[in-house]
C-alpha cells in the first residue's frame, strides 16, 4: 500500500492511499497539519514500527476507512456502480472500525508517547521545547499491556527523523510517499516487539 503525503498550502495537506485490491482513497484536507510532521504521518510511523494490525491504517490496508477517507473520484465512472462500491466500502470500514477500536486507542497513546520522546532528542533547542512532561496517565498504563522499549523507540525516532526531513523539504504542491508493509512483516514485528516485552521488563514505557 502507498500512502501519498501533499502538501496543498501554506498549513494545509492530504493524503492519498493507493491499495492494491481496493479503491484508491483520500482525505483532503487531512488535519493535524505540522510544519514538521503532520498528525497522520506520524500514525503511520509509529503503527508500522509497533506493527499495529488494526490501527488506523492497518484498517485502511484491509480495505476500511477509518472514518475519515473517501473513495477518489474518477471521470467518466458509472454512477450506479461507484454508489454501490461506495455503500459497500463504508459496510466493511465500520465493520474494521469496531474491530480496531483497542488497536487506535493503543496507536493514539503510542503516537503521544514517542512524538515527545522523539522531540526530547532533537538537536534543535526549539524543538525540544515542544516537547511536554508526561503524565503518569502516559507513562504507566499497564492494563493495556502495550510497552515502548528503548529499542522500539529507537526505531519510531529514527523513522520519524527520516519522514520529517523529507516532508520539510516539500514546497507546495508537492509530495512524497510511504509504504505500509505487508501482514507478514506486521505479524513479524508485533512478535518482536512481545519478545522485547519480555525480555525488557526495565527501560519502558508501558503505553
Amino acid at each position: 500500500m502507498e500512502v501519498q503525503f501533499k502538501r496543498t498550502g501554506e498549513r494545509r495537506y492530504a493524503i492519498m492511499i493507493i491499495r492494491e485490491g481496493y479503491p484508491t482513497i483520500e482525505m483532503n484536507p487531512a488535519p493535524g497539519y505540522d510544519p514538521i510532521m503532520p498528525h497522520d504521518l506520524a500514525h503511520l510511523i509509529v503503527e508500522k514500527e509497533i506493527g499495529l494490525r488494526r490501527g488506523i491504517f492497518g484498517q485502511i490496508a484491509a480495505g476500511g476507512n477509518a472514518g475519515t477517507f473517501h473513495p477518489v473520484v474518477s471521470a467518466g465512472e458509472n454512477k450506479r456502480e461507484s454508489a454501490r462500491l461506495r455503500r459497500k466500502a463504508t459496510r466493511r470500514g465500520e465493520k474494521l472500525l469496531r474491530e480496531g477500536r483497542d488497536e487506535s486507542a493503543v496507536s493514539e497513546r503510542a503516537v503521544y508517547v514517542c512524538l515527545n520522546e522523539w522531540l526530547s532528542r532533537s538537536a534543535d533547542p526549539n524543538r525540544r521545547k515542544l516537547g511536554v512532561q508526561l503524565s503518569p496517565q502516559y507513562k504507566q498504563l499497564s492494563d493495556d499491556g502495550e510497552i515502548l522499549t528503548d529499542e522500539i523507540l529507537n526505531r519510531v525516532c529514527a523513522s520519524l527523523d527520516r519522514a520529517s526531513e523529507q516532508w520539510v523539504s516539500l514546497e507546495i504542491g508537492e509530495s512524497f510517499s510511504e509504504t505500509w508493509p505487508n501482514q507478514a512483516f506486521l505479524l513479524a514485528t508485533d512478535a518482536r516487539r512481545s519478545g522485547c516485552a519480555g525480555e525488557k521488563q526495565k527501560d519502558k514505557i508501558v503505553i
